[in-house]
């Protein structure tokens, strides 16, 4: 996994750990953040005590000389790979005129580049493993003009790792390992939401763990009947036969639509 050090992608890896899975850490946060709490290796930490083996590579994931370091030492460490969850994201959702080109750099090299490169680095070891994954979280493609036309650096950047998703399923289907997305119906409570600055925002969210219980089914699911999906967090649990959604609030207020979703879906 890429990232993985907190929020959503520490919940991912503490859901896998559930069941004993080995669970490698490609992050640069070495380092306790001042506004970001988690490192690595707490994160490890986590995994393990909650029944998993944990390896923490620490790297950039912009670099591939890091990320083939990171999938050797996960291949020397566990014996192999079944799945490649890209998690790792930069956001910013400043205006075009208003961004500085600096983070649009960025928001391309993590999260378009850093997927491409880890996934790509992981397909010879997924092709000989057990029910292979590459699971990205990034959002369906969805062209209404709103979401460039808000904040166009970061749709270009998500849209990109969406992209992956859809032309890895279509290159890897002979080979079996399936390619995914999942994005969340609403606002997860991350340390990104709460540092925006709206004291409001965490109690307008959902908590991590409704898209680590999301990605544990999708990730179990048969991987040659399950591929070039844009799966939406909520929509994978009600096929998986939950109905009760309170237990994932983060707050007391009704949870607010994730952006790139333009209609909640209409329930009975």
């Amino acid at each position: 996994m890429s990232g993985g050090s907190r929020g959503i992608g520490l919940a991912i890896a503490l859901r896998a750990a559930l069941d004993g899975a080995n669970v490698a850490l490609l992050a640069k946060t070495a380092e306790p953040h001042p506004k970001l709490p988690g490192t690595i290796h707490t994160a490890c930490e986590a995994i393990e005590q909650a029944g998993g083996r944990a390896l923490a590579v620490v790297g950039d994931v912009r670099r591939e000389q890091d990320i083939e370091a990171a999938v050797q030492r996960t291949v020397g460490a566990f014996g192999g790979i079944d799945a490649c969850v890209n998690n790792a994201s930069a956001i910013d959702l400043s205006p075009s005129v208003a961004l500085p080109i600096k983070r649009f750099d960025l928001m391309q090299a993590i999260n378009v580049r850093g997927t491409f490169l880890l996934a790509r680095a992981c397909v010879p070891y997924l092709a000989k493993g057990h029910n292979p994954h590459i699971l990205t979280l990034s959002p369906p493609l969805n062209l209404n003009p709103r979401w460039a036309g808000d904040h166009l650096g970061y749709t270009l950047s998500k849209y990109g790792m969406s992209l992956c998703t859809l032309g890895l399923a279509q290159e890897l289907r002979p080979t079996g390992i399936a390619a995914n997305s999942l994005w969340p119906r609403t606002v997860i409570a991350t340390a990104a939401v709460r540092n925006l600055g709206d004291s409001g925002a965490i109690d307008r969210c959902r908590t991590p763990e409704i898209m680590a219980d999301a990605s544990h089914a999708i990730l179990t699911r048969p991987a040659a009947d399950c591929s070039g999906n844009f799966f939406i967090d909520e929509d994978v649990l009600r096929e998986e036969g939950v109905e009760d959604f309170d237990r994932y609030r983060a707050g007391t207020e009704e949870p607010a639509l994730d952006l790139f979703l333009d209609d909640p879906p209409a329930r009975p």
